[in-house]
């Protein structure tokens, strides 16, 4: 296995709250493109010790599954290249390393208790009684797609300040030190497109886990809110494509992500987060691979391998919306010369 996860700290959510305003005032010093700090907690716990999302930190129960998702969807290889992948130093700047995380593990941050940007409480279950009603859920994926495309949008904004007029500008694309990512504080341009591109791409990778799109629910026990039907689906949520998102008309009747709160009682009766996350196991950064789940429904019918799958697959459809997006917004010359700063490690010299 390639790619050593980074370690992390200790994650109960109430816990984290002085370790957040430790990273808020990090943050708001140093500004994106200041120097790489890894006090903030990666996604916290439940009260009962479940994890809130695709990992983003080794230890307690998670292995760095944004990084890893990140990794093997979008790392230059032998036989991939170009605007196609993002080299070495420029990937890890948005899937994080040993020490520091990376763009794409900034909404565990500072947007924890932010449902949207994880894709939760877009709950519903066709049965009598359910508290909630299917338009709320679907309320509820709208905000998620909303503030996924706001991030996906504020990444192709910043990005125009990588080649002003058309010339890469070296201070703006340099790495050197590291990014901060965090409360969307500016720094260079390079850092500021990253984030916006990160923090998509951690929101959709969510999706998938949190939810049963990919999924098959437990043959052996009977549907309801502790064993909720799954989708069985193999190709992306074509309302999550964020370059061009399709209505939400077309989600499926029986979708459903978890509710998540902090509360006792908060998700009640509901299909919650820890019924249906498919959120720890191991993940091979190279080819994607995922075995060993370590939560019930992932252990279900290959669901965590089927989530983390689909995850890898839609983080190079929304890196390949992100480049036509840019050659939409910039012109076909630009919008190349962009997409080559953002994934390449020496912009000034090859774009």
């Amino acid at each position: 296995m390639t790619a050593a996860p980074r370690p992390r700290r200790p994650l109960r959510p109430l816990l984290c709250l002085p370790v957040l305003l430790v990273a808020a005032l990090t943050a708001t010093v140093s500004g994106s493109g200041g120097p790489a700090w890894a006090t903030a907690p990666s996604h916290a716990t439940t009260p009962d010790g479940s994890p809130y999302g695709f990992g983003t930190m080794n230890g307690f129960g998670q292995h760095a599954e944004h990084e890893r998702i990140t990794r093997a969807a979008l790392a230059c290889t032998p036989g991939r290249s170009g605007n196609d992948c993002f080299e070495p130093a420029s990937l890890d700047q948005l899937a994080g390393t040993e020490g520091a995380f990376g763009a794409v593990g900034t909404p565990d941050v500072d947007e924890f208790f932010t449902p949207a940007a994880h894709c939760d409480d877009a709950d519903y279950l066709a049965v009598p009684g359910y508290p909630r009603s299917q338009a709320a859920a679907r309320g509820a994926l709208g905000d998620c797609v909303t503030h996924l495309k706001a991030d996906f949008t504020r990444g192709i904004t910043r990005a125009a300040g990588m080649a002003p007029g058309g010339e890469v500008d070296v201070n703006d694309v340099r790495l050197v030190p590291d990014c901060t990512f965090a409360l969307g504080v500016p720094g260079r341009a390079k850092c500021d497109a990253l984030e916006g591109l990160g923090r998509a791409l951690h929101g959709t990778q969510d999706f998938y886990s949190h939810s049963n799109w990919t999924d098959h629910a437990d043959p052996h026990r009977a549907i309801g809110t502790a064993n909720p039907p799954g989708l069985g689906q193999t190709t992306p949520a074509p309302f999550l494509r964020l370059s061009a998102p399709a209505a939400l008309s077309t989600v499926p009747a029986d979708l459903t992500t978890g509710c998540y709160s902090l509360w006792p009682g908060g998700c009640a009766d509901r299909v919650t987060h820890d019924t249906l996350n498919k959120d720890t196991g191991i993940i091979d950064a190279v080819s994607g691979a995922a075995t060993r789940p370590t939560t019930p429904r992932g252990q279900v019918s290959g669901n965590f391998a089927a989530a983390v799958s689909m995850a890898v697959e839609n983080t190079r459809v929304q890196w390949q919306g992100f480049r036509e997006t840019l050659t939409a917004t910039y012109g076909p010359d630009q919008g190349n010369r962009l997409a080559c700063a953002l994934s390449h490690d020496n912009p000034a010299r090859d774009c």
